[in-house]
């Protein structure tokens, strides 16, 4: 089951019934978008298919079946750090998504994937999503690998379902956690004021189980930039572990701030380092993705804060 969120956008400010605006924008039947849809919100509460949308509405909605029969090779650049036999690891950029889904079913890493491999998306994988293994949000940018044939598929599902996998992902937050480092352990659930999110709960029996650990590296002019490795892979955890600690990742519309350079900002959350075993290796192989220019721009603008401070000081 996936989910999805789209906007309502209407030329001429009147309203729409939810499914026909649906199916317009997902290019699907309305009897297949009934068939297909197995929870929808409008603005966070429950609603049904024939309630009426105007602009400005959030849909968000849970689909049993989300991804077309044939996704469509398309030859879309793709930033390569390592390819064998079995696999592919590629540094996604920021504003990709990863597989087709309701809203975009095409332009998407998966697409990108069976056009580089030449190789049409029954032949790719015994799975739905051709190829991949774990996912990284639209807006998170670096590491993400990929499985080239089913055995591979399956063999690094594996890896990921015993947790021995070693993700680190790079992140600016606005403010700064309590400590230098530490660790969150919570249980995530979905937030029952917003189901668009996620939030934290104490509750076993609501949530599932979640570990993030932090270092802080660089704080300035209330931001700080700081490490996560996480050790489970809960939908956005590392975005709502930042806003349990009181620092939301900056640019994060979602959990931080809706005004202010906290919500001006693109997402600044990247994965940065990946360790797992690939087949034929007799060890774990290491995969980086090097910091992008949104992460130097901003570290460059806290170190010049920084010399500025100290100038005024003398």
């Amino acid at each position: 089951m996936a989910e999805n969120t789209i906007t309502v956008e209407l030329e001429d400010g009147a309203g729409i019934r939810l499914d026909k605006y649906c199916s317009g924008f997902c290019g699907m039947t309305r009897s297949r978008l009934k068939n297909g849809v197995a929870a929808l919100y409008v603005n966070g509460i429950p609603a049904k298919l024939s309630k009426i949308v105007k602009s400005g509405d959030i849909i968000s909605f849970q689909w049993e079946d989300p991804v077309p029969d044939d996704i469509e090779p398309e030859n879309i650049p793709l930033d390569i750090l390592f390819e064998d036999s079995n696999v592919t690891v590629v540094n996604k950029r920021q504003g990709m998504v990863t597989h087709p889904a309701a809203g975009n079913w095409s332009g998407t890493l998966v697409n990108a994937l069976l056009f580089h491999w030449g190789t049409a998306s029954s032949a790719a994988g015994v799975s739905s999503r051709p190829g991949i293994v774990h996912r990284l949000d639209k807006d998170t940018s670096g590491v993400i690998i990929t499985a080239r044939n089913p055995e591979t598929e399956a063999f690094l599902q594996n890896e990921f379902k015993s947790r021995r996998v070693k993700k680190i992902y790079a992140a600016v937050l606005c403010g700064s956690p309590p400590a230098s480092r530490g660790v969150v352990e919570t249980f995530i659930m979905r937030d029952p004021k917003n189901r668009m999110r996620f939030t934290c709960t104490t509750d076993s029996s609501k949530g599932k189980y979640a570990k993030t650990a932090y270092k802080v590296l660089y704080r300035r002019d209330n931001l700080s930039f700081v490490l996560f490795r996480i050790y489970t892979g809960r939908t956005h955890q590392i975005r709502v572990h930042s806003r349990f600690l009181g620092c939301p990742v900056l640019g994060d519309q979602l959990y931080g701030k809706k005004h202010g350079a906290c919500g001006s900002a693109s997402l600044m959350l990247h994965a940065l380092y990946l360790r797992i075993k690939i087949p034929g290796g007799k060890e774990p192989s290491v995969f980086r993705a090097p910091l992008p220019e949104r992460f130097r721009k901003i570290l460059g603008f806290m170190r010049q804060t920084e010399k500025r401070e100290k100038e005024n000081d003398n």
